[in-house]
């Protein structure tokens, strides 16, 4: 299978990539979000119920937060508005799906990263527009932003999902 394309599966032709189908499973498991008593604990994108991502698995949540990869290999990033934040302070590589459509766009709510102390990292570094990976991993919380981008998920080539949160979004 290349990049963003997937192969001919099941006595069917597809054209669209994984990454697609991976964001609409991400969204069907938010929208139908339940509480379950136990549930393994991995890092699959389909794993159900929402909240299992998460340790201790019983925690009730509403988002499954992931990053994607472009077809470079590089994380997409995205910027956010917020009053509550200094101005350079507005990168993100961490989304929540909140739509998808017309076979393979989203709606990806930005998240807003944040360290244990639950305040914002800034994931860029200062000299231009490259993630600074060491940042990445000071990122252990989430907040949802006000901001949201629509992007054509045929243009990643991959998916990580990264935690089951509960960021208080309705649906």
């Amino acid at each position: 299978m290349g990049c963003g394309r997937g192969n001919d599966t099941g006595g069917h032709s597809s054209k669209r990539g994984c990454v697609c189908e991976v964001v609409r499973s991400i969204l069907e498991i938010q929208n139908a979000a339940t509480q379950n008593e136990c549930s393994s604990c991995t890092t699959n994108c389909f794993l159900e119920p929402l909240g299992g991502i998460v340790s201790p698995a019983r925690h009730s949540a509403d988002t499954r937060v992931f990053t994607l990869l472009t077809k470079t290999g590089c994380p997409f990033f995205a910027t956010f508005s917020s009053t509550d934040m200094p101005c350079d302070i507005c990168t993100s590589i961490y989304f929540r799906v909140e739509d998808v459509f017309d076979s393979c766009c989203a709606t990806l709510r930005v998240l807003i990263p944040l360290d244990e102390c639950r305040d914002p990292v800034q994931l860029i570094h200062d000299h231009g527009c490259e993630i600074n990976m060491r940042k990445v991993c000071e990122v252990v919380h989430f907040a949802p932003s006000d901001s949201c981008i629509t992007v054509d998920l045929d243009c990643f080539c991959a998916v990580q999902c990264i935690a089951d949160v509960n960021l208080g979004v309705c649906n």
